[in-house]
């Protein structure tokens, strides 16, 4: 009798966990990309021959996650980590937190989505979709001028405010109208003894229609990314707050694709004001894409500086494709640079 109604006991908690495993399920994904190659930014002392990480894409790997809550309802959470490849160390440069791509649980439904923790800011979307070269961190002139800044003594800063994601925030993304999806965004700024709840806000959307595509983002930034920490500008440092805005747009012709893309950012303690204007297109040729881009940051009494890349994506498969990109920077009043670089990018 006690073996008979363990043996039933056993069943129907199997069927349980089976049933449970129907409803949910969780995804291990990833990418990993790197290269070989010779850099030279602008105002760099000389040139740099590297085997480098996320020529095309940041390397990244995680975990993510859903739930049938039934009704239409689900959760969902994500948990992924940049990597740099070449070296085997987490994040994409130093003290960036493990999970810096993302790290939020949330629900979705006929609603649209709501995710709790940390991920992208309102400029992430709108400017990889809308330049050629996606979120090239290396070679993509566009995400270069707003994201990645010079250390090697010209004073070059990024354009964007508070980097490409955001921790602590609510981020609500829409159900799609007509092509049309937005998505809003909050991050609390949790500054103890502030008195004037400092915070992110910001927006975006991205619409598209056949070959058409148009987008935008605005954000008004008082604190500063990965890690919580007022943004501080002047001598001596005082409280900022800095907004930064872009539109943008793509039409695909099939015989190539084109992209437009203009954007401002001001900070209101230094009056410091970035326009920043990129081109770019990419066509068909073979099993692959030929890419170009330029682009060009004009700095309130402060430098220009231009970048221009070209390059060649090969897909050996939809998961693997092989690259090859040639780019020149210059910034006035220093010397150029010229890069180039050949990698393998692979996603699983």
């Amino acid at each position: 009798m006690k073996t008979s109604l363990l043996a039933l006991c056993t069943t129907l908690a199997c069927l349980g966990t089976s049933g449970a495993h129907a409803q949910s399920h969780v995804k291990l994904a990833g990418l990993v990309d790197a290269y070989a190659g010779s850099m030279r930014m602008a105002g760099d002392a000389g040139r740099t021959n590297v085997l480098g990480s996320g020529g095309m894409t940041t390397s990244w790997f995680g975990f993510s996650g859903s739930e049938d809550l039934g009704g239409g309802l689900k959760a969902n959470f994500l948990l992924t980590s940049f990597q740099r490849v070449d070296t085997g160390t987490p994040g994409r440069f130093a003290n960036d937190p493990f999970f810096s791509r993302d790290a939020s649980v949330g629900l979705s439904g006929g609603f649209g989505s709501m995710l709790l923790g940390r991920g992208m800011a309102p400029n992430f979307l709108p400017t990889i979709m809308f330049n050629p070269f996606g979120d090239s961190f290396t070679f993509s002139p566009l995400v270069l001028l707003k994201n990645v800044g010079l250390f090697n003594g010209t004073g070059w800063t990024t354009t964007t405010p508070a980097d490409t994601g955001w921790s602590n925030q609510i981020t609500y993304t829409s159900p799609k109208f007509g092509g049309l999806v937005a998505n809003l965004h909050y991050q609390f700024g949790e500054q103890t003894g502030t008195n004037d709840n400092r915070r992110n806000v910001g927006l975006n959307a991205i619409w598209t229609s056949g070959p058409f595509g148009l987008t935008g983002y605005y954000e008004r930034d008082q604190i500063a990314n990965p890690v919580n920490g007022l943004l501080t500008a002047g001598t001596p440092p005082r409280p900022d707050t800095r907004k930064d805005w872009m539109l943008g747009g793509s039409y695909d012709a099939g015989v190539a694709k084109g992209f437009l893309t203009y954007g401002e950012s001001k900070s209101e303690v230094t009056q410091r004001e970035a326009k920043t204007t990129s081109v770019g297109a990419s066509a068909p040729i073979g099993a692959g894409k030929l890419l170009a881009s330029i682009a060009r940051a004009d700095i309130t009494a402060g430098p220009a500086r231009t970048i221009a890349t070209v390059g060649y994506d090969y897909f050996l498969s939809k998961r693997t494709d092989l690259y090859a990109n040639l780019m020149r920077d210059r910034l006035t009043g220093f010397r150029s640079g010229n890069s180039f670089g050949i990698g393998v990018r692979h996603r699983f």
